[in-house]
């Protein structure tokens, strides 16, 4: 038990005082997809919300807990989305916390009969807050009877946390049946230290490409089969995650496997009627941080698509997947 408080302990200061941190990641990438591309603002064409539940690592006592809400609609008179995202990440439950409020703006540029573009911003305000009260300090500790003392330390840092503007961009390219798309995440290298001295945010890279490959034809008695291979390429300081995965869509039913190297395969299974959506998603950890102790990571996610009188005849949505 010693232990495993004082390796939580060191965690926690790494994250501290090292500030050299990665920002929190879904696995149904597509259920929010303004949070992985700001360009995907207002491509459903209809007003569209959208929440995310994420739970990583529930076995450790430091695990990861996140949150997200979404909405996003396009509007036809300046060919443009708009959206508002709102998330909120707490590590080693609630010793630390990050939440952001962000507005989302992607202009919409048809190119031709076949191929569109899509070019999208998201301005950020976010608040970091370190809760001193939950940290553990050696000077705490009795050597025979634990944590028992009350520390010297004294809280250091702004009380309310740090609060910073966070700008992001993007753009997507798609066509009937493929797309791609490349967002850059905290242009600004925002000051995210919660003590003393500087600790920049670095940038997060995205890449992804997918398509939509259909099997048969529709009729009045059989659904369509779609198979969805997807490939999702991040960088963030260092770290590289490399995603391969795909989804099979038959009528409201949708299932994936996912690969993200040498960490978890993730399995998913949703229901998509058009107007509302649910996506339940396991990832299963084969890193040396095994399932076993990890407990893997749990995702759920919810979607409502409302009816609208303003969309276009002519608009083009994206064939990618819902979760």
């Amino acid at each position: 038990m010693i232990m495993n408080r004082i390796l939580t302990i060191l965690i926690l200061l790494t994250l501290s005082f090292n500030a050299q941190s990665q920002d929190p990641q879904f696995t149904q990438f597509y259920a929010n997809p303004i949070y992985l591309n700001p360009a995907f603002a207002g491509s459903h064409g209809c007003p569209r919300f959208a929440l995310n539940y994420r739970n990583e690592w529930p076995s450790l006592s430091g695990n990861y807990v996140t949150y997200s809400v979404s909405y996003d609609h396009y509007f036809k008179n300046i060919k443009s989305g708009i959206g508002v995202i709102a998330t909120h990440d707490q590590q080693g439950q609630g010793t630390i916390y990050t939440s952001s409020l962000g507005l989302v703006y992607s202009y919409h540029l048809k190119v031709n009969r076949k191929f569109s573009l899509m070019f999208g911003a998201k301005a950020a305000m976010t608040n970091k807050f370190l809760d001193w009260d939950k940290l553990t300090f050696g000077d705490m500790i009795d050597p025979r009877r634990g944590f028992i003392y009350n520390t010297g330390d004294v809280p250091r840092g702004p009380e309310s946390g740090r609060f910073f503007f966070d700008a992001s961009a993007g753009m997507v390219g798609y066509s009937k049946n493929f797309f791609f798309g490349f967002a850059a995440n905290h242009l600004n290298r925002p000051d995210e230290s919660m003590i003393e001295g500087t600790s920049r945010l670095p940038m997060r890279f995205t890449g992804h490409v997918g398509a939509e490959i259909k099997l048969g034809s529709k009729s009045q008695y059989t659904n369509v089969t779609s198979i969805m291979p997807n490939v999702i390429y991040q960088y963030q300081n260092g770290f590289q995650e490399l995603s391969l995965g795909t989804y099979i869509k038959y009528g409201v039913f949708n299932v994936g496997a996912w690969y993200r190297n040498r960490d978890a395969f993730i399995l998913s299974i949703g229901i998509n009627t058009g107007k509302f959506k649910i996506g339940y998603s396991y990832d299963v950890t084969v890193s040396k941080l095994n399932n076993g102790v990890s407990g893997g990571s749990h995702e759920i996610s919810l979607g409502l698509n409302l009816n609208c009188k303003d969309k276009p005849s002519t608009f083009r949505t994206i064939s990618c997947p819902s979760f």
